[in-house]
């Protein structure tokens, strides 16, 4: 299975940091927030990563080259101006699923979580497997209630967070026409028709999204308890 690392998005919160820098290599507890993914993927097994880049990916690039350094194999989709998460996946559909592999990994490249990805295998009834969070406080709504069963609903129950980690199927965006698409209408449409898994994390999670945020992470990662 491939793993896509969502890195396309202009990072226009963590202004002025991202200015000059695109907002995956901004670096905490000494690394790019990005190389923090690759080295959990390659904990995990994967080998094949996809990066879909925008805002100044010639930098993440020429920061990662082909992965080898990394001991992983490394191939862009550059976008231009971003495509929004669902028209990024579509866009680097065929480098994800070009084995006639159907399942893949998406993770958002501004987030920063201890989740061991060995835990994550494809439903067998479902077109994807979301992983979700208690609410950290700057979404304290949540956005999907984890059902006995494994489902998901949208409104009932006690909300949690998704943490912009899945394991996502091709058929949710084979038949989408080219262009900026968001992830969540596509989720919320399979998720009313009853394929949507998800599984819980009780471990570490943080979205970067903020200059303080990533001063959180970096000394989280400093003191040694990450």
């Amino acid at each position: 299975m491939k793993a896509m690392i969502l890195a396309a998005g202009k990072g226009e919160r963590m202004r002025p940091l991202t200015l000059t820098t695109p907002k995956p290599l901004l670096t905490a507890g000494g690394k790019p927030l990005i190389v923090h993914h690759l080295e959990n993927l390659k904990r995990a097994g994967y080998r094949d990563i996809v990066i879909n880049h925008a805002w100044l990916g010639e930098q993440i690039e020429q920061a990662l080259g082909s992965g080898e350094a990394f001991g992983l194999s490394i191939r862009y989709s550059p976008e231009g101006e971003p495509l929004e998460t669902a028209g990024g996946i579509q866009r680097a559909l065929p480098l994800l699923t070009d084995q006639d592999e159907d399942w893949f990994l998406v993770i958002n490249g501004d987030i920063w979580c201890d989740l061991d990805l060995t835990f994550l295998t494809p439903p067998q009834d479902a077109d994807a497997l979301l992983v979700l969070t208690d609410n950290p406080p700057h979404n304290p709504k949540g956005d999907f209630s984890l059902q006995d069963d494994g489902s998901i609903r949208t409104t009932d129950g006690q909300r949690q967070t998704f943490t912009g980690i899945s394991l996502l199927h091709r058929r949710l965006f084979e038949n989408l026409p080219p262009g900026t698409m968001k992830l969540a209408p596509i989720l919320h449409e399979a998720i009313a028709e009853h394929r949507v898994k998800a599984l819980s994390h009780t471990g570490q999670w943080m979205d970067i999204g903020t200059p303080e945020r990533l001063q959180q992470l970096d000394t989280l990662l400093a003191g040694g308890s990450a």
